[in-house]
């Protein structure tokens, strides 16, 4: 839609702070009313953009898990994007999460991602810590990532989610 796209270009542009509905409307080279009628508030447009953005990312990691047989393969490659081609929807993405520790109607649309590499993490193994770490690292690589502003290496991407899924003896 004409809408989330101009959103996102803007969060892209200029942070999750400069998204309005003028600033989209402009945008979009449309109406503010429009952007109204489609999106009574701004949590309602920033929740749709937030959506817009983990629907691929969830749609890709159930790819993973359902039909890789080596799905943190899968998964470093994913987190590598947000060095290259993928890199305006995964600072979108991020951007939009962070702010949904402010805001609480992006915090359910945020929690996706984790949940979905949680997910993935679990098909590889049972235990809660591993599959934690596993989550945290993700985060953790893909800003990086998008800090660093350079190419992403996913065989040392895996190798690093690799180290966290094996077990550690207390």
């Amino acid at each position: 839609m004409q809408i989330i796209e101009a959103t996102l270009a803007i969060v892209h542009r200029d942070g999750a702070t400069g998204v309005t509905h003028r600033t989209v409307a402009k945008e979009a080279g449309i109406t503010t009313s429009l952007t109204l009628y489609y999106f009574a508030t701004l949590d309602d447009l920033l929740v749709a953009a937030l959506t817009s953005v983990t629907d691929e990312y969830t749609r890709r990691i159930r790819e993973l898990i359902e039909a890789d047989d080596e799905p943190l393969d899968g998964l470093a490659q994913l987190i590598a994007e947000s060095a290259g081609p993928g890199r305006e929807r995964a600072l979108a993405e991020r951007e939009l999460s962070t702010l949904a520790a402010r805001r609480p109607a992006l915090r359910p649309i945020a929690r996706r991602w984790r949940d979905n590499v949680a997910e993935l993490a679990r098909t590889q193994t049972d235990d809660p810590d591993a599959v934690q770490a596993v989550v945290a690292l993700s985060d953790g690589l893909c800003t990086a990532i998008l800090l660093d502003d350079e190419e992403a290496d996913p065989a040392r991407i895996r190798a690093v989610l690799a180290k966290a899924l094996q077990r550690t003896r207390p």
